[in-house]
């Protein structure tokens, strides 16, 4: 049976703190491999922050954020690791590290740059090119980033009907507006039913400016169900066992894999030591975390945007204006709940 073990560290990173970024994935790493997983994903520009923009044109930000994830290579013995970084080659890519058993793999960039509302992504990155599926053991699987997945005819359909993948992984930084998680898990319900493949969404949390980005990472199964989901809004670990073989036998049911034209995909094998099936490790509970309610999300969203404004900027103290009214006391609710988050970690891992 193919069974892979997926965690996916569902993590507040900041902007420009590098060695503070790396922390926060090696503690991903202990945790994955304390519950033998086989692999483990981080959100998108997890080493540099997202979004880096001006730093990206300082060439020793780009070597501090290279030498991170070469780093960070020689700690995945015995796993697998996508962890999102800025790459270099000519230019500067937006791209995907695949570090396997102590080594960097292979290298995924991004092919769709948005340009659009708080997005600027052309003004810094080259666009990815290549798409290629990997091979750990029998389950094979493809790497996306963000916007990569939005499209309908994006990489990751390229991947499940050309290179048979049949996981389809992708690291984000999705900022948050009112209502956009529902929307957004249903469109990757439709790509993991579309391309009749599993779908693991790991995606950014925390306040960066005038950005929220709000988790809600989620892994889908082939037929579009919700098989774990994160929280909103505060970092958690998500960790799921999939069977890639109910892909296989769903896919009996798809002419498009019959008919589709043998792939010249570059393929790349990752070679797996001998260790536990799923079935053998210990039992994982359901990692279910329902949505919050309309209003509460809105209300999350503005303490986590104060809270992470004021801590990463560095600030002491604020200075907050009142006139008595009750648009002042939801300001203050806000602020008071901003600071208790502080104090308290943000229940953060």
């Amino acid at each position: 049976m193919s069974r892979v073990r997926i965690a996916m560290a569902q993590i507040n990173a900041v902007v420009g703190d590098i060695d503070g970024n790396v922390r926060k994935i090696e503690a991903g790493l202990r945790r994955a491999r304390e519950i033998g997983a086989d692999l483990v994903l981080f959100p998108e520009m997890t080493i540099p922050g997202y979004p880096p923009e001006d730093l990206l044109l300082k060439p020793s930000f780009l070597r501090a954020n290279l030498d991170a994830a070469h780093s960070i290579a020689g700690l995945t013995a015995g796993i697998t690791a996508v962890v999102g970084f800025a790459d270099v080659d000519g230019d500067v890519f937006n791209a995907a590290a695949i570090f396997h058993d102590g080594q960097w793999a292979h290298t995924y960039r991004k092919h769709y740059l948005p340009n659009y509302g708080v997005f600027d992504e052309d003004r810094y990155f080259q666009v990815g090119t290549d798409v290629g599926v990997l091979r750990r053991g029998d389950v094979t699987f493809g790497v996306s980033i963000c916007e990569d997945i939005w499209y309908p005819a994006g990489p990751p359909e390229v991947q499940a009907l050309e290179g048979g993948a049949r996981l389809l992984v992708n690291i984000s930084a999705s900022p948050y507006h009112a209502g956009k998680g529902d929307a957004r898990e249903q469109m990757l319900r439709t790509r993991a039913t579309d391309n009749a493949a599993v779908v693991a969404f790991c995606n950014l949390v925390g306040g960066q400016d005038e950005l929220v980005f709000d988790g809600r990472s989620v892994i889908v199964s082939e037929r579009g169900a919700v098989l774990a989901r994160g929280a909103q809004f505060e970092e958690d670990f998500i960790v799921a066992d999939v069977d890639t073989d109910a892909v296989f036998r769903w896919r009996l049911h798809e002419p498009r894999y019959r008919k589709a034209t043998p792939s010249s995909l570059p393929v790349v094998d990752l070679l797996v030591a001998e260790t536990a099936a799923p079935s053998e490790r210990a039992h994982l509970p359901v990692h279910i975390i329902e949505p919050l309610p309309h209003l509460a999300e809105i209300y999350k969203a503005l303490t986590l945007g104060l809270r992470d404004y004021t801590r990463k900027n560095g600030f002491q103290k604020v200075v907050l204006g009142t006139s008595g009214g009750v648009d002042s006391s939801l300001v203050a609710c806000i602020a008071a709940d901003a600071d208790a988050l502080s104090l308290h970690g943000g229940h953060e891992q």
